[in-house]
């Protein structure tokens, strides 16, 4: 068999197996989370979020809105040496992040097993 052959069977196949791969993994949704920071701001963020009294009050005020709270949690840091405390049957997450006139902000988040509280809105 001569070389133009094999390389058009080679070809072909070659064809063939990469629509059988883009088929397999077009439809999933994953994701790849290999450091802390992304996996708890992804579990923050896939759980339902509800805000406190005290938070809603500061949402209140203007100078923050949902949309920078949405932000944080998608590009924020998460301040490990004061997080993962244990508080209230839930842990304690401290996320620093900016809002979107860049005013720099720090999230208190209770993360439970359901669900997600943000406790407190700090402005630096």
């Amino acid at each position: 068999m001569k070389f133009i052959h094999r390389f058009a069977y080679y070809l072909v196949g070659l064809v063939i197996g990469l629509f059988f791969v883009a088929l397999v993994f077009s439809g999933k949704d994953t994701r790849c989370n290999y450091f802390p920071n992304a996996r708890v701001l992804n579990d923050l963020r896939n759980k339902p979020f509800y805000y406190s009294d005290q938070a809603s009050l500061i949402l209140a005020e203007k100078w923050i809105d949902t949309a920078d709270i949405k932000n944080t949690l998608q590009f924020g840091d998460i301040d490990f040496d004061k997080s993962n405390v244990v508080l209230k049957k839930g842990k304690l997450y401290v996320i620093e992040g900016k809002t979107i006139k860049n005013q720099e902000v720090t999230l208190k988040v209770i993360n439970y097993a359901d669900k997600a509280i943000l406790e407190e809105i700090i402005k630096k």
